[in-house]
């Protein structure tokens, strides 16, 4: 009897022996660490039409990337945010006889709805501050270039775009700690934004 047992428990015992095998990790997402708080500063040179606050994290500094024509638009900024590899870009248009408001507010749409074949979705929300300034903001759900862009008014004299990029392929699912972070920075930076011309 123990001639039939024995084999069996060393079969048994040797089978038991080999090494686990772990199955691979699925493919994850890099860890984005946002700020603690939301804190900001203002930015206010004298050589502007405009005023506003942006992110503590981040600094604002004049376009020379999306700028081409570098005489024209001497007012275009882009607000680096540290961190997060965002890049939050401002162009600033007067509004005259030759710039329209419905064209401004035309061509703005135009590069707002540009980035629809890559989305899953399009939303826009309107806005007024206590400075008179109004416009509206656009959330473009998906793996687009941009998830976040505005328009921003006093439809008399000043016209603002701005959008929201990243240093990165996009991929809404990685970036979402990020765009869910910085939408309330775009948020108050919309809710401080003056105007220094006279309307």
């Amino acid at each position: 009897m123990w001639r039939k047992i024995i084999p069996v428990l060393f079969i048994v015992f040797i089978a038991s022996c080999r090494p686990d095998v772990f199955p691979p990790k699925p493919p994850g997402y890099f860890r984005i660490d946002t700020p603690a708080t939301h804190q900001y500063k203002l930015f206010d040179k004298p050589e502007y039409p405009y005023s506003f606050e942006y992110p503590a994290n981040s600094s604002v500094e004049k376009d020379t990337v999306f700028n081409k024509e570098k005489v024209s638009n001497a007012y275009w900024v882009n607000i680096y945010i540290h961190g997060l590899d965002g890049i939050i870009n401002i162009t600033y248009k007067p509004i005259t006889k030759e710039q329209t408001l419905v064209k401004l507010v035309d061509e703005a749409w135009n590069y707002s709805f540009f980035h629809h074949e890559k989305a899953d979705g399009f939303e826009s929300q309107g806005f007024t501050n206590p400075y008179g300034v109004s416009g509206v903001l656009y959330t473009v759900s998906g793996n687009s270039a941009s998830r976040y862009q505005f328009t921003a008014t006093d439809s008399v004299q000043n016209f603002m775009r701005g959008a929201l990029y990243f240093d990165v392929s996009p991929n809404a699912d990685s970036l979402k700690p990020a765009t869910d972070f910085i939408v309330q920075d775009i948020q108050h930076l919309l809710m401080t934004l003056r105007w220094k011309k006279p309307i």
